[in-house]
């Protein structure tokens, strides 16, 4: 075998290698949150099949991700309180808590742990959604997602407004400040 060839050969076997390692990439992301001053909502049942009698008026906290990889995910969330959690595909409307729900969890280990698992697609929002099963039941929890892609959180609307807001204060600010050069 010529030095050529076998450079040619080292050269496709650590791409390949590289391929394979960046593929092989999880990731486990944690989330916090408070549904103590949240907005109120009525939250569905656990099965998706209607809306819950005992859920009417939960607060809630709610988040948006995506993930960079398909496959299958986990969801759990711990609080101080009597959990539910629920999974939104692309939109969560309050007014309409049914539309968009792909999944939900109510008790796992306990009261205060809820948690499920299932297929998300890449370049996918999602919304999730934590919530207690009664109105009395809020406060502080905490979220953590794990599955074979990169987990990263959405900005909210205002964020980008935010930033907006931002860079065109500073494009003024130069523009002034080259106007008095």
């Amino acid at each position: 075998m010529s030095i050529v060839k076998f450079f040619r050969v080292v050269l496709a076997a650590g791409i390949l290698f590289a391929g394979l390692t960046q593929a092989a990439r999880a990731d486990i992301k944690t989330f916090t949150g408070d549904t103590s001053t949240g907005p109120t909502f009525h939250r569905p049942v656990e099965s998706l099949l209607g809306l819950s009698a005992v859920g009417t008026n939960v607060r809630y906290d709610s988040f948006a991700f995506t993930v960079s990889q398909s496959g299958t995910y986990t969801f759990l969330t711990t609080g101080l309180f009597d959990t539910f959690q629920l999974l939104y595909e692309n939109s969560f409307n309050p007014a309409d808590s049914l539309t968009n729900a792909i999944g939900a969890s109510d008790d796992l280990l306990g009261q205060t742990t809820s948690g499920f698992y299932g297929p998300l697609s890449a370049g996918v929002t999602y919304i999730f959604v934590s919530t207690g099963f009664e109105n009395t039941d809020h406060g502080q929890y905490s979220v953590t997602i794990g599955g074979p892609g990169l987990i990263t959180a959405v900005p909210e609307p205002a964020t980008y407004l935010m930033l907006g807001l931002g860079l065109a204060g500073i494009a003024l600010a130069s523009r002034r400040k080259n106007r008095q050069v």
